[in-house]
């Protein structure tokens, strides 16, 4: 177990089916061949019913698989790409982190690193302005990636037909009147984002708030992380938002992405 505190309603918050999941994957990973059902049963002390019903999810989650020939069970690809994910991207964050704080001090507006999951944008990093004017936003949280102008630069790499088809059938929920609610606007903002390289946001968020995101790089030149600094429009100084936040915000993406082994279009 971890060093994780009890909470004092544990007994509430608990869900002992994600808990018995997880000790699959824990006893596969600590076994050193595939088990079978009953194995894990008696490993777990419960019925084989209950054994066969977590397993049965994980397979179709891929997160384990049955053993060539056999009806055993061993971990599947999609731990592994977890794994890969999470180093991937503490990595980034440790790449990323000083130039997010002197992006956070020049400018003295919070900055923040998302990555794309799916259809969802999620926070790596925050770091919060020293100014009153703190950000709302947690290392963790998720939103979808089409309230988000950090989750049209993500979505940029996409061609317009697999972006029509990704949100053909999902309901699309304005934050404010800026926010696209169609996919037709979706991929339109989207285009904007990759023609410009850069997103200034007034109000997609939020009524009264401000933000200025830039893409990062990989070695290959694919995006695989977006920056940007947000803030109400009280933090910013409307008058430089072109001579003085927008170079900030690229000048801190372009090192990242070089940190990362982007060397541009050469």
């Amino acid at each position: 177990m971890s060093n994780f505190q009890k909470h004092k309603n544990h007994d509430t918050y608990f869900v002992p089916g994600l808990f018995r999941g997880l000790r699959v994957l824990e006893i596969l990973a600590e076994h050193e061949a595939p088990m079978s059902t009953s194995e894990l049963a008696r490993e777990m002390k419960i019925s084989r019913s209950s054994a066969f019903r977590l397993v049965y999810t994980l397979n179709y989650m891929g997160f384990t698989q049955n053993a060539k020939g056999s009806q055993d069970v061993e971990l599947g690809g999609r731990v592994l790409n977890l794994g890969f994910s999470f180093l991937a991207s503490q990595k980034m964050v440790q790449t990323a982190r000083d130039d997010l704080k002197t992006l956070r001090d020049e400018t003295k507006i919070s900055s923040h690193m998302a990555i794309l999951e799916s259809k969802e944008v999620l926070f790596l990093e925050c770091i919060q302005s020293k100014s009153g004017h703190l950000s709302n936003v947690n290392v963790g949280r998720r939103m979808p990636a089409y309230q988000s102008p950090l989750g049209w630069i993500l979505l940029s790499d996409l061609t317009s037909r697999k972006l029509m088809a990704l949100y053909k059938d999902v309901e699309m929920i304005q934050l404010t009147d800026k926010t696209p609610n169609t996919p037709n606007m979706l991929v339109n903002a989207i285009n904007k984002a990759a023609e410009t390289g850069i997103v200034v946001s007034y109000g997609a968020v939020g009524k009264d708030g401000i933000s200025i995101s830039a893409p990062i790089f990989d070695k290959d030149g694919a995006i695989i992380a977006a920056i940007d600094i947000s803030g109400p429009n009280a933090a910013f100084d409307m008058n430089v938002i072109e001579s003085f936040y927008i170079p900030n915000v690229e000048k801190a993406a372009q090192n990242i992405s070089s940190r990362l082994g982007y060397i541009g279009n050469s």
